[in-house]
Order: structure tokens, then C-alpha cells, then sequence
């Protein structure tokens, strides 16, 4: 039913709306400043709670005029029709009753470039702020992989490996802040176009193919600091621009792209799998909640969504870090040839060689890089847009 609206006003500027049907009056509680901010109090209906009346509905923004409102006025929202301006306007009820619940406007007409620039500079600093928080635990973990044969964490620390846990890492930050940047500027339209043209039960292909397709262009970048860093890490080089110079002359840029394919291999599935589980216990979270996650919040889900992830896959992780370490040895010649000499020397258990600080370095990185990630995300956002002027039209009838 469409009720007829009326306000009226006291002396202290206090607003009451009110409006009338078969099932009852209602009434609302405005306050206003200078004419130009409204508030609206909690409600009451005659004959029905507030918490078994149709009020969540679509969001409607009521704003008024500069002038001050007379007083006796009919309110209507913004972009509906108003009729004759009269004390009977009619306006659909959610249109006013959603008003309480309107939340902070996106900029949505902002121009591609500034939302481009707010997510390379959100992922640049996720992406360093993690590497640089837990770089000694990667670098174990490297070491613990690259060695050939048994021996673990106790043959690794009595052979010197637990020094030096910082190697290379100026050097790893200079492409990962690219890396990152490219990855999350990717992402976020790519998971927007997606779910837009999928139904609501496929949302999840959002992550999916997002995750696929920011790796793949962040791994132009991503392979040869990857293949750098871990040289620097198993210390066959003392500095980033030595090693760059000795393997771009030794072995070409072929041997800066050394493991491709075994990175595209762990990374692909990795990105897909930890953000889509990201993605939708976030999603879960949330909707159980009826609000925004918390930065704990953030910071559990997405230690959990890393964790398991990172786990599941060791196996390519392993194959991946031994043909980025071989250098010009020429080991291993391809990522299958790896794999088989690797079963066969080595046992079945040498895939999961490094699982223990894989899974505490990337538990950890998924606990700091998405509440830093989202919280950059809202940072470097575009302003959002004012919201739209509220109508208030007077009465042109006075109360006799």
C-alpha cells in the first residue's frame, strides 16, 4: 500500500513524519541542522513491533533543500516522484523506511585510473609488508628444499643454513612491490567482471578465474625475482645485482625465467584455491554477522584460507624451487624429469620437504597480508561520491 506522507514541526526543529493506512499509523522521528542533515529515529507503528515491520528494504537517501523547511511539508525521496507537492504526497514506504539503513556511497563514476592507481599501491604494500615481516621463515624453508638428500631442520642449522636468514632481501622487495601491485590491479576487475555474469550459486568462479589470470600477469615479474631471491637465499650469490649480472651472462634471460613452468604449476592452483576459500569464508563470515569483518577477523581467515593452502601445495612447491636453483647445472631438464629423478633418488617424502615453515611462513602472510591488503584497499580508494541532495518540498496549503 502507498501511504500518504505528512510532516510537521516543533518548536525545537524536531520533524515528525507520519503516515497512515489500513493496518495502522506510523510514525518517524527527523531531526535536522541548518536545513540540511537529516536523521531519522527509531520508528513506531500502532499495533506492530519495529521488528516485524517491512523496513529492510533498498537504501533511499533523503535529503533537503537549502531553505528551512515551513511547517507543514511533504517529504519525498530523491529521484521518485513527488506529485503535487501537497501534504498527500505519496511515496512507496521502503523508499523512507530504508533511510536509516543507507551506508557510505562508492564512487562509482571514478575515473579507471585512479581505482587502477588505488590497487597497485594497495597491493604493492601488502605484498612488501608480508615478504619483509617473514622473509627468515621463507628463506628456511628454501634452504630445507633445495638440499638433496635427508637431514631436515637439525642437518640444515648444524651446516650454517640458519644464518644469513635475510639474504637478498632488498633485492626481493624491489620486485615484489611490482608483483604485487600488478596482482591485486588484475584481480579486483577481473573477480568484479566475473561475478556480474555469472549467477549468485557461481560467485566463487569470481575468485577463480581472478586468481588465475592476476598470477599469470604478475608472473612476468614474480618468476625472475623468485629465481634471484632463492639464489640469494641458498647463497651461491651475495647480492642481487651480482647474481643478475652473472646469470643474464652465463645462462641468458632463459636462466631468469628458470622454472617457469613448475611456477605456473604451484602458483596457479595456489592463487585460485586460498583466494576463492578467502573469498568465501569471508562471504560467510560476514553474512552470519550482518556486518563488516573486524582486522582479527580478516587476519584469522586469511591465516586459515594460506595455511591450507600452502600445504596442499608443497609437492609443486618443491619441483618448483629445484628447477630455480639448479642454475646452470642442468640437473633437472624439465619439471617431469624432476619430478621422476626426485621420487626415484629421494622417496615419495622429499614432495613435502619444508611443509613445516611453508605452512607457518604462509599462515602467517595470509594473517598480515588481508586485513593490509584491504585496509590499502580502502585507503588509496577514490573519495566517495557526495551524497545526492535530499528534496524537501513545502506545503502549499497552511494549517488553518
Amino acid at each position: 500500500q502507498t501511504p500518504e506522507i505528512s510532516t510537521k514541526m516543533d518548536a525545537m526543529g524536531q520533524q515528525t513524519l507520519a503516515w497512515g493506512g489500513s493496518s495502522g499509523d506510523m510514525e518517524f522521528s527527523l531531526s535536522s541542522s541548518r536545513g540540511t542533515k537529516w536523521m531519522v529515529h527509531k520508528p513506531k507503528r500502532i499495533g506492530m513491533s519495529v521488528g516485524t515491520s517491512a523496513m529492510a528494504h533498498t537504501p533511499a537517501t533523503l535529503t533537503p533543500r537549502a531553505r528551512k523547511p515551513a511547517a507543514f511539508a511533504s517529504l519525498t525521496a530523491s529521484g521518485s516522484q513527488s506529485g503535487s507537492g501537497n501534504a498527500g504526497a505519496k511515496v512507496p514506504l521502503f523508499m523512507l523506511a530504508s533511510a536509516a539503513e543507507s551506508k557510505k556511497q562508492v564512487a562509482t563514476d571514478a575515473p579507471a585510473w585512479r581505482v587502477a592507481a588505488g590497487n597497485l599501491a594497495a597491493g604493492a604494500v601488502a605484498g612488501c609488508s608480508v615478504e619483509a615481516a617473514l622473509y627468515p621463515i621463507d628463506t628456511i624453508k628454501t634452504r630445507l628444499q633445495a638440499m638433496i638428500g635427508g637431514g631436515g631442520i637439525k642437518a640444515l642449522l648444524q651446516s650454517g643454513g640458519g644464518k644469513g636468514l635475510y639474504a637478498g632481501v632488498w633485492g626481493n622487495l624491489a620486485g615484489v612491490a611490482p608483483a604485487s601491485a600488478i596482482f591485486i590491479s588484475v584481480y579486483e576487475p577481473v573477480k568484479k567482471a566475473v561475478e556480474q555474469s555469472v549467477s549468485q550459486d557461481q560467485q566463487y568462479l569470481g575468485a577463480v578465474l581472478a586468481g588465475m589470470a592476476a598470477g599469470t600477469a604478475s608472473s612476468l615479474v614474480r618468476v625472475p625475482t623468485e629465481v634471484i631471491k632463492q639464489r640469494l637465499q641458498t647463497k651461491e650469490f651475495a647480492g642481487a645485482m651480482g647474481a643478475i649480472s652473472h646469470i643474464m651472462s652465463k645462462e641468458g634471460v632463459r636462466g631468469l625465467y628458470a622454472g617457469y613452468g613448475a611456477f605456473m604449476l604451484r602458483d596457479l592452483p595456489f592463487d585460485a584455491i586460498e583466494f576463492v576459500v578467502y573469498e568465501q569464508l569471508k562471504k560467510a563470515w560476514t553474512a552470519f554477522n550482518k556486518r563488516e569483518l573486524h582486522a582479527h577477523e580478516t587476519s584469522l581467515i586469511g591465516a586459515f584460507a594460506g595455511g591450507f593452502t600452502g600445504v596442499v601445495t608443497t609437492p609443486l612447491d618443491v619441483l618448483k624451487t629445484r628447477m630455480m636453483v639448479q642454475g646452470a647445472s642442468g640437473r633437472y631438464s624439465h619439471v617431469f624429469d624432476a619430478m621422476v629423478k626426485i621420487a626415484r633418488e629421494e622417496g615419495a617424502a622429499a614432495f613435502m620437504k619444508g611443509w613445516q615453515p611453508r605452512l607457518m611462513w604462509i599462515s602467517l602472510g595470509g594473517f598480515v597480508f588481508f586485513p593490509v591488503l584491504e585496509a590499502s584497499k580502502k585507503f588509496f580508494a577514490p573519495p566517495p561520491a557526495p551524497a545526492p541532495a535530499p528534496v524537501v518540498e513545502e506545503d502549499k496549503k497552511k494549517k488553518k
